[in-house]
């Protein structure tokens, strides 16, 4: 069973749409105050942007992975991505701009999220790298370098060692061919990714030091030069690995999402995953990169998807995987796998970032500009009502009503928007609320006004109604549509407040077709029907009286004073003759009537008793005379 909005005739159901917004309308409301009920704070409130709040300010410095300059483009490069990633976290109106050409300014409204933050910070440079040994998580400690030295630590006691001397045990340690120095390049040239000579000295002494039960300090120079093999640790469970150098990155990614993780089977296994697609290039070097580690022991068997120097993922591999599809698993849970993926499928920043600063601000401009904004939207509001009531009388009060309506709807999904997606009200979001306004009482001008052209055409009120609607909803929505296609274009192309008064304008012109439609509409049809709407009473807005329901001007018709008049029928006389003489040719009967009072001529070629019209007459007889005579001699 369908529900449907007209009866079979095709008339309109106005008390079933009256019912199905008030539905819609209670969900909205209700929804907020579960919001409410079940949080610390109230969901009837929309968050505010930074220019009526204030917020959180980081301040980065870019710092490439192979140390070369940092260029302008890689600055924009940089900002262009974090500001995509801040966007699909939900978090609206952040401003994010370039401070000398050397530092990039990130200000977040309100009080950002943990999560929002450590994505600002980090650049998610991807890594798979090869897995060459694991450790403990622990660094080595006074007795376990002792022991491993060996005879070599004859005079050393673990009792007895300070901080300083397990260091120098531990340069010793790693220093495998005794010369004091502790070497940054292979002894030997490595055959693969996967080969231990990739462990230098210097890689050692970094692996037997690092502490992964504390979290990672160390610049990212040191933890992310893709052609060296660095030591990371494991979010997961603090295992400290030793990886090759980096065979793939996430430049060759074409996009990540977060699932439900599942097994080759394709059974679910409670976690979640993110699932990530190569290119084609990328495809084919993690074939390679399978292939080989395929044929390889445990712990070489296995790669390590390191991103911002932490292992995220850890996979063993036993057969090769072609297709260019791989999968990151782990102790994920949804939003966990969802801040990852965001942070993949916006692409690797060529920078790692270090934060210079990072401190509260306040509102640029406050809640003064905002009680502003709001008084001068009252004050504009009740001009309207005011000239609604002057001009439309009762039918002022439904114009209002759809106004506080769409009004108060916009309120309401701004607030729910502001809790589910992060949206955040800046003055230039309430500018566009307050533009709602206009828009909504034009579209209730329109459709008044032709309710009042088809009573003035003589229709029933009711039939009116209908008429006037069918005539009216084509302006409506051809001039919302208008205003939507504008939000929209503003929405793309711009940025920050501009874009949050582009969504804002384009949330309250979708109402407006939804509240002219549901409410205003059907209200009219069914006070229609009433005695004191629908016989026109006076003061009703559609008295037919006071509307002139036959008006002196009919469009392109004549005035009706013009039509009542009859037609002055035009004078004229036959002679005997069969001579036609006009009125025209009758001008006065003083110059026309030899007999009537007052006749006057100084004409001597008229002959006695004869008038001008009997002169004219006799001409044309004797005219007529002389050119058959002409005719009879030819």
């Amino acid at each position: 069973m369908s529900l449907s909005l007209q009866d079979e005739d095709g008339q309109p159901k106005p008390i079933r749409r009256l019912i199905i917004l008030a539905i819609l309308l209670a969900a909205l409301i209700g929804s907020l105050v579960a919001g409410t009920v079940t949080s610390d704070t109230t969901r009837f409130t929309p968050d505010l942007a930074l220019d009526l709040e204030g917020g959180t300010q980081i301040i980065l410095t870019p710092v490439t992975t192979d140390g070369s300059e940092v260029s302008n483009q890689d600055i924009r490069e940089a900002i262009n991505i974090i500001r995509q990633r801040v966007d699909a976290t939900g978090v609206a109106e952040a401003e994010i701009t370039a401070q000398g050409g050397s530092n990039i300014i990130v200000s977040l409204p309100g009080q950002p999220s943990q999560e929002t933050l450590d994505l600002v910070r980090t650049s998610a440079v991807l890594r798979m790298r090869p897995s060459l040994t694991i450790l403990d998580p622990a660094p080595l400690n006074a007795a376990d370098v002792v022991g491993a030295l060996g005879p070599e630590a004859t005079d050393l006691d673990p009792a007895t060692m300070t901080p300083e001397d397990v260091d120098s045990a531990v340069r010793q340690l790693a220093d495998i061919n005794g010369d004091g120095q502790l070497a940054t390049e292979p002894g030997q040239a490595p055959t693969s990714p996967s080969d231990q000579a990739w462990i230098t000295e210097q890689l050692l002494y970094d692996a037997y030091t690092l502490d992964c039960t504390v979290p990672d300090t160390r610049p990212a120079a040191e933890t992310d030069n893709p052609n060296y093999g660095v030591v990371a640790c494991s979010l997961e469970d603090q295992t400290k690995h030793v990886l090759g150098p980096a065979e793939l990155d996430g430049s060759n990614l074409t996009t990540a999402s977060s699932s439900p993780a599942m097994n080759q089977q394709g059974i679910p296994t409670g976690g979640w995953a993110v699932n990530m697609s190569f290119d084609s290039e990328g495809a084919a070097i993690f074939a390679d990169v399978t292939g080989r580690l395929a044929g390889l022991e445990y712990p070489q068997n296995a790669f390590a998807t390191v991103l911002d120097g932490n292992v995220i993922s850890f996979a063993t591999v036993s057969y090769t995987i072609t297709g260019g599809e791989a999968q990151i698993s782990g102790s994920f849970d949804a939003d966990q796998a969802a801040s990852l993926a965001n942070q993949l499928k916006f692409g690797s920043l060529p920078l790692q970032f270090e934060v210079q600063s990072e401190e509260q601000i306040s509102a640029t401009l406050g809640s003064e500009q905002l009680t502003s904004g709001l008084i001068a939207g009252l004050a504009g509001l009740l001009l309207i009502v005011v000239y609604m009531i002057w001009q439309y009388h009762a039918l002022g009060a439904i114009a209002v009503g759809s106004i506080l309506l769409s009004t108060g709807m916009s309120y309401l999904i701004i607030s729910l928007l502001s809790w589910t997606m992060g949206y955040r009200l800046s003055m230039a979001g309430v500018l566009g609320i307050i533009i709602s306004i206009g828009v909504t009482a034009d579209s209730s001008i329109v459709y008044f006004e032709r309710i009042r052209d088809e009573i003035r055409d003589g229709r029933k009120i009711p039939a009116a109604v209908q008429h006037g609607w069918d005539r009216a909803k084509r302006t409506i929505i051809i001039s919302d549509v208008v205003n939507l296609v504008a939000a929209v274009i503003l929405y793309f192309l711009t940025v920050g407040s501009v874009r949050g008064f582009a969504f804002t304008l384009g949330v309250t012109t979708l109402l407006d077709l939804f509240v002219v439609t549901m409410f205003t509409y059907p209200l009219m049809t069914v006070i229609a029907k009433t005695t004191y709407f629908g016989r026109g009473k006076r003061g009703s807005g559609m008295d037919p009286i006071k509307l002139e329901s036959k008006p002196r001007y009919r469009g392109r018709s004549l005035p009706s004073s013009a039509q009542a008049k009859p037609k002055k029928k035009r004078r004229s006389m036959v002679t005997s003759d069969g001579v036609e003489i006009h009125d025209y040719e009758l001008p006065d009967a003083r110059f026309t009537d030899a007999g009537a009072s007052g006749f006057q001529t100084d004409d001597s070629s008229l002959e006695p008793g004869e008038s001008l019209a009997k002169k004219r007459a006799r001409q044309r007889r004797e005219a007529r005379k002389a050119q058959q005579a002409q005719g009879e001699d030819a």
